[in-house]
Formats: C-alpha cells, structure tokens, sequence
C-alpha cells in the first residue's frame, strides 16, 4: 500500500487516504471494499472508475456500474463526466432494474415480447393479479392480492421462475395455488407485451442460461464490474452479476454489512458475507476513517454493532473530536416521546439555536 501513497496523485486520488487510494488503484480481480457509514464510498466508486478509464485498463463501454437508485446513477455520471469527460456517457451505469431492462430491450423477442415492452407498476401488478383471481375463484379477502404479489415477487428475487418453486414451500398459500396463480401470471404479462420489476431480471437470466452466445457477447464486451450497496443485493442480482462476471473475476462490490436493512425485500446479507469464498483470490480494503461522526457517536455505534454475529468485521475511528456525549432517554409512549422532544427544541430555541440547525430522525 505504501508505493501506492508513493504514485503522485492524480485529481481524482488527491485528498483520498490510504485504503481508499487501496481500493482506486485494486483495478482487476475480485475486490471487496468494505465501507463504514461515512467513510467516502461514493467518492472511491467514482475515482475507481476514473481510474480504470484513465490508465486504459478499461475503455468507458468496458465498465458496467451498478447503483441502487436512479438518483445515486445521475450523481455518479455527473462526478465521472467531471473527471473524464463525456466519455463517461457511455459507461453501462444505472440501477439493476435500468441495465437489465436496456439488455432486455435488445432481446425481447427471446422470452417472446417484443422490445417496446411495458413495464408495469405496483399497482398495474396488484390489479392484474386481481384478475387472474377472480377467474381462479380465489377469495381477495381471505388472499388479498397485494401479499399474493408480494410472494411472487420474492421467488422472482431468488431467481425462481414457476417451474423451479418448490411446491412444498408454495405450501397452503391461495389453498396451494399460488404457484398456479404465478404460472398464469407470466403468461399474462407475455399476451401483454409486458414485464413487472422482478422479471426484468428473471428473462435475463433466463436468457444468459439458455442462450450461451448472448452471455458471451455480454462477457467480452462488460470487463470490469462495479456494484454499490453490494450488502442489499439480493439472489437474482446476485445470479445476474455472477454470469456477467464470467472468468474474468473483475467484480468490485462496495457494500458494509453492518447496514443491511433490506432483508424484507429480498436482501440476501450471505452475499456479501460470502464473497471472499465466492470469487477465489478476492481482495478486501476496509474503509474505516470516518468523516461524518464524532468520537463519542463511533464508539456507541461500535460497541452496538460489535454484538452482531454475522458481520465481516471492521473499527470505525475518527480524527474529529469526541463531541457532545451521547443521551439515551426512555419513555412511556409515542406523545410522551414528541412532548419531550418539542421541549428539547423550545430551550434550544431560546438558547439561539435555528430550526433550520435541528432535525428529527
């Protein structure tokens, strides 16, 4: 690590510490860079990918880089292009669902749709469903449509299309046909020239699996891969990354398992918990400066998390001073709880403090 603090830093690593200049400059293999809360990732994500560009080890169509919201893709776009240029346009980048509907697009006609498919909302799926039902004589009170959904939506998030869910975990749901109702789903989203979030995935893997030239093309063109929030994918982004990732092992995935929180949506912690064994010779950096927090807020935090039994481990420290100590207060109820808070803002208030200096999480 210490020659590559030596290299004379370029606009994108200058300011960066040493495990985040590790992590920039780690450009192929399996890379798995840790990141504590605070700890610059966004920043790391960028420069890597500045970095890849700039020493040519990747041309910009050679990156695909996958974040979890539309609004974190544009913030990363933006700081690329400042950094390299328009070039950065034409970096695969986006969320999961936005790249794996462009793939889609171009090959619509292998899982029967054609490319100006519709990709249905919460609600379009919720009424569709509402449909089959009723044609199925399935009691909406007893089924309510929206967790029928919700249970398909969760196969589709481990990847499992209706032939592979095992009828015993379909169990008593919709007095076991729910993996009927799933069936006939499908095939009414294929009449409808149309796909909800889950199979934007699920045709792609579908389509990896069985059509072996277009995964190809996929792997010789994609060479290096980058993932954000590595610690909320879930088994079908998993899959999906797996296949793109092929043997080249170019696979750099951000994440901090100690902030997965999305485990009711799919979330699947082992895959980051896993990714040392998952991809052979795979290298960690761990982020753990952090530039948000004070002294006293780390150390709580820390002890807290420490307990966590599944976790890959890493120390938050920081070079801010200890701050204010942390209060921990209890009471009765939710109105006890707010009449004390408004209390707390008054003698804030009065001691100068501006509302627009106080929040409430």
């Amino acid at each position: 690590m210490n020659d590559l603090i030596k290299t004379p830093p370029t606009p994108w690593t200058k300011g960066l510490n040493a495990a985040q200049i590790d992590a920039v400059k780690t450009l192929n293999g399996p890379l798995l860079v840790l990141s504590g809360a605070g700890t610059g990732k966004t920043r790391v994500l960028t420069s890597r990918l500045a970095e890849l560009v700039a020493s040519d080890t990747a041309k910009p169509w050679n990156i695909l880089a996958v974040t979890f919201t539309n609004k974190a893709a544009r913030e990363m776009k933006m700081r690329v292009s400042s950094l390299v240029g328009p070039m950065a346009e034409q970096v695969w980048l986006g969320t999961f669902h936005a790249l794996a509907a462009r793939m889609l697009r171009r090959h619509a006609d292998l899982v029967e749709l054609r490319s100006d498919f519709t990709i249905l909302d919460t609600d379009d799926q919720i009424r569709l469903l509402k449909q089959l039902m009723e044609a199925e004589d399935i009691d909406p009170k007893r089924w309510p449509p929206r967790m029928l959904g919700g249970v398909i939506s969760r196969w589709k998030d481990r990847g499992l299309p209706p032939e592979k869910v095992d009828l015993a975990e379909a169990g008593d749901i919709a007095n076991g046909r729910v993996r009927g109702l799933y069936e006939r789903y499908q095939e009414r989203l294929i009449a409808l020239n149309a796909v909800d979030f889950g199979n934007l995935l699920l045709h792609m893997l579908h389509i990896f699996t069985v059509h072996h030239d277009v995964l190809a093309d996929y792997q010789r063109r994609i060479t290096h891969i980058m993932v954000d929030e590595y610690q909320d994918t879930n088994v079908a982004q998993y899959l999906w990354l797996r296949l793109l990732t092929g043997n080249r092992n170019n696979l750099c995935c951000v994440g901090d398992d100690d902030q997965s929180i999305y485990g009711w949506r799919g979330a699947e912690i082992g895959n980051i918990l896993r990714f040392e064994s998952d991809f052979s010779g795979a290298k960690t950096v761990r982020l753990e400066e952090n530039y948000r927090s004070t002294g006293h807020i780390l150390a709580a935090a820390s002890k807290i998390i420490a307990r966590n039994e599944t976790r890959l481990g890493k120390t938050l420290y920081t070079s801010a001073d200890d701050g204010e100590k942390l209060r921990v207060n209890g009471y009765w109820d939710g109105p006890d709880e707010a009449r004390n808070i408004a209390n707390q803002i008054e003698t804030m208030m009065k001691d100068g403090v501006h509302l627009s200096q106080i929040s409430v999480l």
